[in-house]
């Protein structure tokens, strides 16, 4: 059976947890691994602050380099101890990728439902990158 991106995406929503914007908004603070994954061209309107990007094609090969855990000797065991938030511009690459990190063992994943899109939407703010 064939199956598009579209269907791909709603099933792994069915196997994921998503966050609201809203709770999101409430747990944001500067320690917490909240990752774009995004293409490169797609941040340049902006980041959700405190954000880090990793394109959803390189993510997991990516992932022990995330500034937060990347000086540990095991960065993946470390942040599989902590939630990891994920979000695209409409939350379904990062359904996608959230699911891939659940099947490396990753147990607290969440992807913003609605994505950046229903992020901006709501009111929160984004962060501009400088020029590259």
């Amino acid at each position: 059976m064939l199956v598009n991106g579209r269907k791909l995406a709603e099933h792994a929503k069915e196997n994921i947890r998503e966050i609201s914007c809203h709770e999101l908004a409430v747990l944001m603070n500067k320690d917490m691994i909240l990752i774009d994954v995004r293409e490169q061209h797609e941040t340049d309107s902006g980041l959700l602050p405190g954000a880090v990007h990793m394109s959803r094609g390189v993510l997991e090969m990516q992932l022990d380099q995330h500034p937060a855990v990347a000086h540990h000797l095991d960065p993946l065991a470390v942040m599989a101890q902590q939630p990891v938030y994920l979000y695209c511009r409409s939350g379904a690459r990062s359904a996608l990728a959230a699911e891939s990190l659940r099947r490396m063992g990753f147990s607290q994943v969440y992807s913003l439902a609605g994505g950046i899109q229903a992020w901006q939407e709501a009111g929160f703010p984004v962060v501009r990158l400088q020029a590259r």
